[in-house]
């Protein structure tokens, strides 16, 4: 993008009664777990994990890496996100993380490849001869790709194993991706604080669990946070992290997590956020006044922002995608304003942000078209959803089965999964 661009042989394009706007930025999701898509609409933390980590994850071979990551990254294009943070904390070999990244290649999609390995445990630091060899290998050669890391973090590694994989990051230039749900903050938090490991490089997602002074020093030293709202109601990830981090003076970037359990519409997720968040200011004045909020408080453009700018922000992207502007990348997003559920779009902010998959009319990243006349362009759809449902019915089916055998590791891996839980909220100071 920028001024005073050379017009000759340019696709000149008439977008009238259409918004553009920014690409979207989804900044966490595992696109790994698509083939497995609302099998898990009705399960509780303690059953994602049960079913979709302690059961069916260590089965996944590279192929079906390679088709739920293409169809999740095709999705997201088709829901008007350009950019995703792709958590893929299932690389059980380097050749489940080639084809997860192959995958990423061929929909198009620019991305940070968040390296991950299943939960091991507490002592078990990063693999980072396998991130040296991303980084150096298939990364490398996709302008779109760059690379991160997923890591345990002080909540769920030994403090020593926190510093050395942020340290490790740091070195690297690479964004270090944890979670944080429920559960405070223990003594390894403090840790990675003494070692001047706090900063923009690092990224917590949920956050859940975290104090009001937590949220705000980590917030002052750049650290980025991303909610995933509708993944968190629903799944007990307990309060999300918004209304203290808007008060330290921060933002969200949103992500939608797994769609195992919930649409992969990182409009929805801010939709979601800006109804919590003033439903929350309601109630706070109806307890002081009798009376509901005289203003609406947080804004559509502000929502709007958290799934855009900040999004770039918490993936290190800032000074190329999130917002229009010369010298930015042509990550863009065409909604049809003509829609009968947009129109008459009075307020385009407002209209965009309330806009549906139905609704995005194209998508174009890195200035090459993705979607175009409301159909992803170059793209087989047919045969991607013959090899997802293949491998998703093979999981699906494992997961259904009522056996004797299937019945009792079932309730193991629930009591494994239970404990790990109640160890991992029990380990703040």
């Amino acid at each position: 993008m920028g001024d005073h661009l050379d017009p000759i042989g340019a696709d000149v394009v008439d977008l009238e009664d259409r918004i553009v706007i920014p690409g979207l930025v989804n900044a966490h999701l595992h696109t790994w777990q698509t083939a497995l898509r609302f099998a898990g609409g009705d399960w509780s933390l303690l059953e994602y994990l049960a079913h979709t980590h302690g059961h069916v994850a260590r089965r996944y071979g590279p192929d079906d890496m390679h088709i739920g990551t293409m169809a999740g990254a095709l999705n997201q294009i088709s829901c008007g996100t350009t950019t995703v943070g792709d958590w893929c904390h299932n690389c059980l070999t380097p050749a489940h993380a080639d084809a997860a990244i192959d995958a990423l290649n061929i929909a198009g999609i620019r991305a940070v490849f968040f390296h991950g390995t299943p939960h091991g445990g507490p002592t078990k630091p990063h693999d980072m001869s396998e991130v040296d060899r991303l980084l150096c290998g298939p990364i490398a050669r996709n302008p779109l790709l760059t690379l991160g890391m997923a890591i345990k973090g002080p909540q769920l590694s030994a403090p020593d194993v926190a510093i050395a994989d942020l340290r490790a990051a740091v070195d690297r230039g690479l964004i270090a991706s944890m979670h944080q749900s429920a559960g405070t903050s223990g003594h390894g938090w403090n840790a990675v604080g003494t070692a001047g490991l706090w900063g923009p490089h690092a990224n917590i997602v949920h956050g859940t669990g975290l104090t009001d002074r937590w949220v705000k020093k980590l917030a002052d030293a750049g650290v980025t946070f991303t909610t995933t709202p509708e993944n968190e109601l629903g799944q007990g990830h307990c309060t999300a992290i918004t209304e203290k981090l808007l008060d330290a003076g921060g933002a969200p970037s949103l992500g939608t997590d797994t769609e195992t359990a919930v649409s992969g519409e990182v409009l929805t997720a801010a939709r979601i956020t800006l109804a919590h968040q003033r439903g929350l200011a309601h109630e706070q004045e109806f307890h002081r006044t009798g009376l509901s909020a005289p203003s609406a408080g947080l804004s559509s453009k502000q929502a709007l922002s958290w799934a855009t700018v900040h999004g770039a922000r918490a993936l290190g992207m800032a000074d190329k995608v999130g917002h229009l502007a010369p010298g930015m990348q042509a990550d863009l997003v065409v909604i049809d304003a003509r829609a009968l559920n947009l129109w008459p779009a009075h307020d385009p902010i407002a209209a965009a942000l309330q806009a549906s998959i139905a609704n995005i009319e194209a998508v174009m990243i890195g200035g090459h078209w993705r979607k175009r006349h409301h159909s992803l362009v170059d793209t087989d759809i047919d045969e991607v959803k013959d090899r997802l449902q293949q491998s998703g019915e093979r999981f699906a089916h494992k997961i259904r089965a009522t056996g004797p055998l299937a019945r009792t590791r079932r309730r193991v891996v629930r009591t494994v999964v239970r404990r790990h839980l109640r160890r991992q909220i029990g380990s703040g100071d």
